[in-house]
């Protein structure tokens, strides 16, 4: 049974007085009088059946009753007889590959991809004579030793499928043929097999269950595999078919099992089993053995196949999640698009040229017989240039993010801080894709029971009959309880206490095992087990269960039950009941569920006893953050139960719509209810979710809780999660209507005026029903704007379906990067709809777990996934793409400027087997060193310092602007890298012999000037540097430096590198050469080192400076908390420069003032302006003084425009007038200003 606190609530919230209690009578009245008039209709078509066969299910339930053709849509299964039609077999196969399929499914995998299909395109026109500069296999080579690795990989991971696929198929089972059991193995078992599964062995298929060792049939399974609960769950044979408990009945046994046909849900089963001249058995989950479960506490079953191999209910739940990209992938296509058409426009122009080349030249160079040349069609140079220029776009880049990629999520996996060690459960990345995605979320969207809460219910009090009980304490008696008091002195209340203990005790689906004397008790929900553990804990304790019956003892004495019949519970029904029959033979109905479901099917509705008191009290505890449940009773007479029984027989063995003529008929028993009281149970926060979610919101992330609970205990568990703070102004909207919602929605939006669409310090809480009104066409576009207007979100009372519309509006509207998180099979939809789902392997099982992108214990780690791994592997994936384009155009554009000396003639300046390899050997390992080891900051500053996680949200790394100055960078590198090697051997004279080379010597040397650039631009561009950085940096350059010493020397044992014979000793004795290596490549990054200085100086971001603070062992926090406004800090820096030059002046005039103290009064005037004192009363001043005081007149005025003039003012007033300044001497302004800027730099760096 699921959580009984998640059902929807129809308008029972803010029960503050007493119009909201009039208000709830007056909707409880109206509900109680639709159900009434409803159930009164349907008694009517239920007595007028009362006439017919008690055996009349035998004629209309043979599966045409339900208005389906049984032949297309049920499955018709002979028990121990041949099958009419074939139905799949039991080998099962979770492999991807097979190996006559392997090579065009990998093929057609990896050529969706346009990069790879572009790469494919040039190397078949390679293969076109005359057409590449480059060979024919330079492309295909370096295309096809990636689609190598990647086929490797591929074939690793699906060798170990089929090791487990045949593990599985092999396994051995039990099979009756010729009235014995035989051996088989699992991938011969078919359907109508009657097989026989021993003790802790994996059911072989999907079996109904016929008979078990067990009295009764009952059974005990364990179902972990299926949806990670490990409670044990009961299973229990029909009882006409529980005598078929040896070999011989079962070969006598005739039957026909008609089912539904394959399908996926995991808790449904419908079917019925008709044995010749014997009563249709209605089949149900009840009776279902599914594969992947496993058989405990019993010594053997007997089960009939109906499902088997791909048919299974766990092998149609093994679907891929639906495929998820990240922004950085999308903008890299985008990015690689316009490279594309980069590379067009490129190779159209250099053909263009070409075509004016040679009409210009062909007359006049005729001796170089340009005559052939210009018959080329221009196509065809077009084609030759776009061969030459393909390689702009990286051909590694897809298979190095793969692989970084994989082993980010191998990092995720390893970090032992996100192991949580009291579950034995890592960290798991499901998916490799999304790693980046993580450091730019913006939105969470978290499930509050089992994830935010423990999930582990305690309880805690119970309201009954008006009266609150609080559950006795670990050092409390019993007998002193007010509970055991008002029963021991027959208190008017007694007799519903006793009804309401013992209903506690009996309404569950709870198995209880006794293990050392002590009874443990196994429960689908925590719920139950809670309610279960509070009735014994007031006295009336749950002993055992039986197919028919429970057997308690309430206050030590032994009462049994019979079970007559369970209404379980279900999305639509939000409520669970049991039909017993007590010790005394009365028959009743007890029901618990929510207040909004049970009161509208109360007795007198509005006005049944106990209710306005039992409504406050469910007040009080949502109040205190608690989940309520409501319980009350039925009396059943004898000939209505009769009546009933016939009709939910009737809908238990319907083949088609059973959940729907079950929910029906059960509404025939479920009304005129006696309240009883009510429930409260605590679900405790899980550790460190209060720090969490601060922490999340101080990094700009919104946070926002759909849950199925009430309002109250929402609004509680935020304020407790610190989710909202008390100082926080709370929008409620609870609405009945369209009209209600749509008012709400307008008057909310004219309060926020100004700040609509903008963060605000403002909570909205929302139910489920106001939701679904706000969700309409209509009124989405403001429901929106109210939700980003506030800061915090709570949606109450939601259905899983409406979580996963409020995720999917929220990321369609903003575009925004969203996180939903979940720990239950309810959360499934929003995981899958959200960016990046995460999955909390909690106490509901691992159904949110399978459907997410990454799974974590607790949510605590939640925090470390984001701010730590999401903001690292942002950082370095952006790099990774970026440096991998930097790098090829740094190289393969100098190809078009050595176009401009080769005639536009497509010549290539390098070897075509050094092009090749530059992206898979000489450059492959920096882009590996970036993406895998690079880091900003330690962890533990990205967590002390949430709002270094902003950069990443915002995507301030990796954008267009961002790409295109990398672009730019590795153009203008490309100029330096072509024409400085070109200037040092413009004379032509590279060795002291005055011996010359040719244009390969030149090219070779270029080479080596670009490997070793953008090898140190990588380690420019790494913020932490391991011994991992060290050796693919300068591994790198000895890989080069290897390979032009074994290329130059096999020729002609390999007959490939012929112009390259003899290249390293021409190469390395040049001292052109090594002078240009250590000049050039340092004279092409000081561009970027002085522009990294004066950024880290004058625009150093927040997280830059963080960084520098941790390497200088400083606390950042006084960093943090200055707003960092570069051109302010500029500006600063300027006045301060200015104010340099200006006390230089200042000093300056003193001395000469000192100097020539003779002279008027008049040269004081200068000390005035720029000091601020008070100009002394004076005559005027003589005609000699005069030049000389109106230049220092001008002096001041500028000086004047300099500094500020109040400033000075206070400083001059505070020194008082007989202040003079020491006598020094006077710097001059250009070394004030270098002094400034040293220092500035000194201090920074």
């Amino acid at each position: 049974m699921c959580p009984l606190g998640s059902f929807l609530r129809n308008g029972y919230e803010n029960l503050d007085g007493t119009a909201t209690v009039r208000r709830v009578r007056d909707r409880i009245r109206e509900g109680y009088n639709a159900v009434t008039q409803w159930s009164a209709d349907l008694w009517v078509q239920t007595y007028r059946l009362r006439g017919r066969p008690k055996y009349e299910d035998e004629a209309t339930t043979s599966g045409v009753t339900d208005g389906a053709p049984g032949d297309q849509q049920n499955r018709i299964i002979f028990v121990n007889r041949p099958q009419p039609q074939k139905f799949a077999n039991n080998r099962i196969s979770t492999a991807k590959y097979s190996v006559p399929s392997f090579v065009p499914l990998f093929l057609f995998e990896q050529f969706r991809r346009y990069s790879n299909c572009f790469f494919l395109l040039i190397a078949l026109l390679q293969q076109i004579p005359d057409v590449s500069p480059t060979g024919r296999w330079t492309t295909l080579t370096p295309l096809i030793l990636i689609l190598s690795v990647s086929a490797i990989k591929e074939i690793v991971e699906d060798f170990k499928r089929h090791r487990a696929d045949d593990e599985t198929n092999r396994r051995k089972v039990e099979v009756l043929s010729g009235g014995r059991w035989q051996t088989v193995r699992w991938e011969r078992l078919q359907v109508g097999d009657v097989c026989k599964v021993l003790n802790n062995q994996f059911f072989p298929a999907d079996l109904v269950m016929l008979a078990s060792s067990e009295p009764q049939g009952i059974s005990f399974i364990e179902t972990s595999n299926l949806d990670g609960e490990t409670n044990l769950k009961i299973r229990q044979a029909s009882p006409e078919t529980a005598r078929l408990d040896t070999a011989a009945a079962l070969a006598g046994f005739r039957a026909t099992v008609q089912c539904e046909p394959p399908n996926r849900h995991l808790y449904e089963f419908n079917g019925m089993l008709k044995e010749t001249n014997a009563r249709t058995i209605p089949l149900s989950l009840d009776q279902m053995l599914l594969r992947g479960a496993m058989l405990r506490n019993t010594a053997w079953v007997h089960g009939i196949v109906v499902y088997t191999g791909h048919e299974t209910k766990l092998m149609k739940n093994s679907t891929k999640a639906p495929l998820k990209r990240s922004s950085i992938d999308r903008q890299t296509n985008t990015h690689i698009l316009m490279l594309f058409f980069i590379l067009l426009a490129l190779s159209l122009l250099s053909a263009i040229f070409n075509e004016l080349w040679l009409r210009r030249r062909t007359k006049t160079d005729w001796y170089i017989g340009l005559d052939e040349a210009q018959n080329t069609h221009l196509g065809f140079n077009f084609l030759t240039f776009l061969i030459l220029y393909n390689n702009l776009i990286p051909i590694s880049l897809q298979v190095t993010a793969e692989i970084v990629r994989f082993f980010q999520a191998k990092f995720i996996a390893m970090d032992s801080e996100m192991y949580h060690a009291e579950t034995d459960t890592p960290a798991q990345a499901r998916t490799s894709n999304l790693n980046e995605e993580l450091g730019m979320v913006q939105y969470v969207f978290s499930d509050k029971t089992g994830t935010l809460t423990c999930n582990v219910m305690e309880f805690l009090k119970c309201s009954i009959a008006e009266v609150i009980y609080n559950k006795p304490g670990p050092d409390e008696r019993l007998e002193d309880t007010p509970l055991y008091q008002n029963l021991e002195r027959n208190h008017p209340s007694a007799p519903v206490i006793n009804e309401f203990l013992t209903m506690l005790a009996v309404c569950h689906t709870v198995i209880p095992e006794v293990v050392d004397g002590k009874i443990n008790y196994h429960a689908a929900s925590p719920d139950e087990r809670a309610l279960v553990a509070g009735a014994a804990a007031f006295g009336w304790v749950f002993e055992t269960r039986t197919p028919h019956a429970v057997r308690l003892a309430a206050r030590g004495a032994a009462a049994q039950y019979a079970v007559l019949h369970v209404l379980a519970f279900t999305s639509a029904r939000k409520r669970m009941s049991v039909i017993v029959r007590t010790p005394t033979g009365q028959i009743k109905l007890y029901c618990k569920g929510a207040d909004s479901v049970i009161y509208p099917r109360l007795a007198g509705g509005a006005g049944a006893r106990y209710a306005d008191a039992t409504l406050a009290h469910l007040e009080h505890f949502a109040a205190e953050g608690l989940r309520t449940l409501v319980f009350a009773v039925a009396d059943i007479p004898e000939h209505v139960y009769k009546d009933w029984s016939n009709t939910y027989h009737k809908a238990s063995i319907a083949i088609q719509d059973r959940e729907q003529k079950i929910e029906e008929a059960a509404m025939l028993i479920e009304n005129n209810l006696r309240l009883l009281g009510a429930t409260a149970i605590e679900d405790k926060l899980q550790d460190g979710v209060p720090e969490t979610i601060a922490a999340l919101l101080a990094a700009n992330i919104h946070v926002w809780v759909l849950t199925g609970d009430k309002q109250e205990t929402a609004i509680n568990i935020a304020h407790s999660a610190r989710l909202i703070h008390t100082a926080m102004p709370l929008v409620l909207l609870n609405e009945d209507s369209l009209d209600g919602t749509r008012e709400m929605l307008s008057r909310h939006l004219a309060d926020f005026g100004e700040n609509l669409r903008k963060q605000n310090e403002v909570a909205l809480v929302i139910d489920g029903k106001t939701l679904k009104y706000a969700m309409g066409c209509d009124l989405k576009k403001d429901f929106l704007d109210l939700c980003v207007s506030c800061k915090v979100v709570v949606c109450c009372r939601v259905s899983p379906i409406q979580k996963a519309e409020v995720v999917e509006m929220v990321s369609t509207a903003t575009g925004a990067v969203t996180l939903a998180i979940g720990d239950g099979a309810n959360d499934v939809a929003m995981i899958q709809r959200a960016a990046v789902g995460v999955g909390i392997s909690g106490v509901e099982g691992l159904q949110a777990v399978c459907a997410s992108d990454y799974s974590i214990a607790q949510f605590r780690f939640l925090l470390r996934l984001l701010l730590v791994h999401g903001a690292w592997n942002y950082s370095r994936i952006s790099k990774l793409i970026l440096y991998s384009f930097y790098k090829n155009i740094c190289l393969y554009v100098i190809e078009l400027w050595f176009a401009i000396y080769s005639a536009w003639s497509g010549q290539i300046l390098f070897e075509r087997w050094t092009i090749g390899f530059y992206n898979v050997i000489f450059t492959a390992l920096p882009p590996f060193a970036i993406g895998l080891f690079d880091k900003l900051c330690s962890p533990e500053i990205m967590l002390r310092h949430p709002v270094l996680y902003i950069p990443s949200q915002q995507g301030l790394l990796f954008n267009v602007r961002v790409f295109w100055v990398w672009a730019v960078n590795a153009l203008l590198h490309s100029v330096l890298l072509f024409w400085l090697p070109a200037l040092l051997a413009d004379h032509h004279v590279l060795w002291p012999n005055g011996r010359d080379g040719g244009y390969l010597v030149l090219g070779n040397f270029i080479y080596t000037y670009v490997v070793a650039t953008v090898c140190l631009k990588a380690g420019l561009a790494t913020h932490s540097w391991t011994w991992v950085t060290h050796l693919a940096i300068w591994g790198s350059l000895a890989l080069w430096a290897l390979f032009i010493l074994l290329y130059s020397n096999i020729y002609p044992v390999v007959l490939i590198g012929a112009v390259m014979r003899g290249m390293d000793r021409m190469v390395f004795s040049s001292l052109v050469f090594w002078f240009g290596l250590l000049l050039i490549p340092i004279a092409t990054l000081i561009p970027d080192l002085l522009i990294t200085v004066v950024h880290n100086s004058a625009f150093k971001t927040m997280t830059e400076a963080v960084r520098e603070s941790e390497i200088k062992q400083r606390d950042p926090a006084a960093l943090l908390a200055q707003p960092r406004h570069s051109w302010a800090y500029v500006s600063f820096m300027l006045r301060r420069m200015s104010a340099g030059i200006c006390v230089a002046d200042a000093r300056h005039a003193l001395l000469r003032l000192a100097q020539s103290s003779r002279r008027p009064r008049g040269c004081c005037r200068t000390f005035a302006a720029c000091s601020g004192a008070a100009r002394p009363r004076a005559p005027p001043p003589s005609s000699s003084c005069r030049m000389a005081s109106r230049s220092r007149k001008r002096r001041a005025r500028a000086c004047r425009r300099r500094t500020s003039s109040a400033r000075t003012t206070r400083a001059a007033r505070a020194r008082g007038p007989s202040a003079r300044p020491a006598r020094t001497a006077p710097p001059a302004p250009r070394a004030a200003l270098l002094h400034v800027w040293l220092e500035t730099t000194m201090f920074l760096l």
